[in-house]
């Protein structure tokens, strides 16, 4: 691959700055599908307990 003159390889060339603000890790909490999957699964941990305290 011929580059010219004035043009950088990609390794000598600098890091393009990032599109937007870099994602913490609760940014996959955030989203609806695991909301609501995780809510699925602690509505049962408590129907789950409750039921455990008040069983004969």
């Amino acid at each position: 691959m011929l580059q010219s003159p004035g043009e950088r390889s990609p390794i000598e060339r600098p890091p393009a700055p990032p599109s937007e603000e870099p994602r913490g890790c609760l940014f996959a909490l955030s989203q609806p599908p695991l909301m609501l999957f995780l809510a699925v699964i602690f509505t049962l941990l408590f129907i789950t307990a409750v039921h455990d305290l008040y069983r004969w």
